[in-house]
């Protein structure tokens, strides 16, 4: 397993619109662009419309993180859409997990996991550690880490030995 370390890692801005507030669901501000975002009430719960699964989901924190940064990475930076899905089932030794995200080649072999947490929850060592365990299933080039405020990018070096932090979102294109 390749160690990966954040301790003194640059996060990176995603050209954010502080205006991105919805006071009807209280989620907050996020340093992502804002949109135009499909929620709904069903059953007395608050749901949000996931594109890439094609359903509406529970509205959390971490789904409304979610939600943002797909669409940007969709919209913005020209991620294709059909090679993406949410809530990806990964088997690692007994456990079942899931990885929030994760971007395909035209093969549909994994290029990028992307893991979110709730806004308020600190991007911390356990965290990428989360995300290092997914990839020994996965074999993707790049790792991503966002709770909607700060967010890291990460690219395995060419010799495949180490982590390297970007100070960036790559667009579709750079991948």
């Amino acid at each position: 397993m390749i160690l990966l370390t954040f301790a003194d890692a640059p996060p990176f801005e995603a050209g954010h619109d502080r205006d991105n507030f919805c006071k009807d669901n209280k989620m907050i501000r996020l340093n992502l662009p804002a949109f135009d975002i499909k929620l709904r009430v069903s059953q007395g719960r608050e749901q949000v419309l996931d594109p890439l699964r094609r359903r509406w989901v529970a509205l959390s924190p971490e789904e409304w993180v979610r939600q943002h940064f797909t669409h940007w990475m969709i919209s913005a930076l020209g991620y294709p859409a059909g090679l993406m899905a949410n809530e990806v089932k990964l088997k690692i030794g007994q456990k079942q997990l899931r990885a929030d995200s994760v971007l395909y080649d035209r093969e549909l072999h994994p290029v990028m996991i992307v893991e979110y947490k709730a806004p308020h929850i600190s991007i911390t060592q356990k965290v990428f550690n989360q995300i290092t365990a997914y990839n020994m299933e996965l074999h993707a080039r790049y790792l991503v880490v966002s709770n909607g405020i700060t967010h890291y990018c990460v690219k395995l070096s060419d010799d495949g030995k180490k982590y390297l932090f970007m100070d960036h979102m790559p667009r579709y294109e750079e991948l």
